[in-house]
């Protein structure tokens, strides 16, 4: 802790737990570090990570001049080694190379497998860029070296529970995400990894009972509680609770009071997407629609969200900064049929790409944003406008390394859903059919796979098949239900 006085450690050890614990008081600690020892070298690391873990362009940009001022005045003989290299992820991180960031500290780790810092920060680089080996290996390949004593054991085993499921071990996942959750009840994390255990297994009644079980410890005073409200409000989806993921929408996801967050936004934007793709297109239907689209042209009144949500990010004036955000930004514009505005930002973004020069090497959101946001987002607006043929050759082929733009499973499947529903309405009935086998052999209790099997089916004119999938959906929208 170089250049750090007693009392800078010891706000920078509640900024530590405080971060792990995604609680908010952990900018008030770190900046309290550097307030006390301006020259502290993991005060100020401890900063910059904070300006990047947010995914806001503007953030990013100031925590970048105050980090450069700061090296300014610090000369890297005066560091410890550990210190100077995560003073080289943070500097590649603030230089747009998350990937070159995430290196760092995985060497970083090796050596030190108790930094705890550089497990979060490098776990979350981890999730940015969809890489689900390494948000498995990266933690495992530490874990062993720590006492199932310390204090932040249990925090770990949150993270590596993410792993687990990211990489496709979902039981593994589950029963260290609730080993995590016994030694921590408010490790928000490790509650989210099981929740997505839950989701990708199809248990959405599981899903319900267990986060109302919890409420109080993840609901609201840290920086995920939206997030897992997000799957909450999944879950009631696929219960065919529309009324109650609206509900969840108004109250928490987006409203007036909402600050505006990227990482918040997105999670409004995939939902109303997902009700969306449920409907006839158009996102402001007047039926009923119970959410599984369980029967053709189910559409759901959505209201004014869409605008209100599309004028959201239209007033964030980002730039090209994650791929992943651009998308939802897209997703937002066309649910409020303002292909203007979702046109408006792909030609940017591609203005963006072909400008990019030598000094872009290194450059992260640059492959991300040209080999898999361009053509997600030109996927969004060709479905808005029901050109569903361009949307299979758009998303087909690129289908398998959705990863690489960020992301977990289970909020990429909102793009995923929208090549099925595109596959189906296109005619291109053999892909469609293919798609939908991959699903329900993976995830058979999943309503909407049995919702869009029925579709199908009565675009083939198979009328048993109709009916066969549309009891499997009631089926397991009911057994979802009974968690509602």
């Amino acid at each position: 802790m170089t250049f750090t006085s007693t009392d800078a450690v010891r706000h920078y050890e509640k900024a530590l737990e405080s971060l792990l614990f995604f609680r908010p008081e952990v900018t008030t600690e770190a900046e309290a570090v550097v307030t006390d020892s301006p020259r502290s070298v993991m005060g100020n690391v401890l900063l910059a990570y904070l300006g990047l873990l947010g995914t806001e362009e503007k953030d990013a940009a100031a925590a970048r001049k105050s980090f450069e001022d700061f090296r300014r005045g610090v000369h890297r003989s005066e560091m410890t080694p550990r210190e100077r290299m995560h003073i080289e992820a943070a500097s590649s991180w603030l230089n747009g190379d998350v990937l070159g960031a995430g290196r760092v500290l995985g060497e970083l780790h090796v050596a030190h497998p108790r930094d705890a810092l550089a497990l979060a920060v490098g776990h979350q680089t981890d999730f940015f860029t969809g890489n689900a080996v390494l948000l498995r290996d990266r933690i495992g390949g530490a874990l062993s070296a720590w006492d199932e004593d310390d204090p932040h054991y249990g925090l770990l085993l949150g993270m590596y529970a993410f792993g687990l499921e990211e990489a496709g071990h979902y039981a593994q996942s589950e029963q260290a995400g609730l080993a995590a959750v016994e030694r921590n009840a408010r490790d928000v994390w490790g509650i989210h990894a099981v929740v997505h255990a839950y989701e990708m297994t199809g248990r959405f009644a599981d899903g319900i009972r267990y986060l109302d079980e919890r409420t109080a410890d993840w609901a609201d005073g840290n920086y995920l509680n939206v997030h897992n409200w997000w799957h909450y409000a999944l879950y009631n989806l696929e219960a065919g609770r529309t009324d109650r993921v609206l509900d969840v929408y108004d109250a928490v996801l987006h409203n007036e009071d909402s600050a505006g967050l990227a990482m918040e936004m997105l999670d409004a934007a995939s939902l109303l997407w997902r009700l969306y793709l449920t409907g006839t297109g158009t996102g402001t239907g007047t039926g009923t629609g119970n959410g599984n689209g369980n029967g053709p042209g189910a559409d759901i009144d959505t209201g004014d969200r869409w605008e209100v949500l599309s004028d959201a990010w239209t007033a964030r004036q980002d730039g090209a900064y994650y791929a992943f955000n651009d998308a939802h930004a897209v997703m937002a514009h066309v649910g409020a049929d303002r292909m203007a505005e979702a046109e408006s930002l792909i030609r940017d973004r591609e203005s963006w790409v072909r400008q990019a020069g030598p000094h872009t090497d290194g450059l992260s959101n640059l492959p991300m944003t040209a080999e898999v946001g361009l053509p997600v987002c030109r996927a969004l607006v060709a479905y808005g406008k029901r050109r569903y043929d361009d949307v299979v050759g758009l998303l087909l082929p690129i289908r398998h390394r959705l990863q690489t733009f960020g992301g977990s499973h289970a909020q990429r499947d909102a793009v995923q859903r929208t090549l099925v529903e595109a596959a189906v309405r296109s005619g291109q009935h053999d892909i469609a059919r293919m798609l939908l086998s991959e699903r329900i052999n993976v995830r058979p209790l999943c309503p909407y796979n049995w919702g869009a099997q029925a579709r199908l089916a009565e675009r083939l004119g198979d009328t048993a098949g109709v009916g066969a999938a549309r009891r499997r959906a009631a089926q397991q929208a009911s057994a979802a239900t009974a968690g509602a």
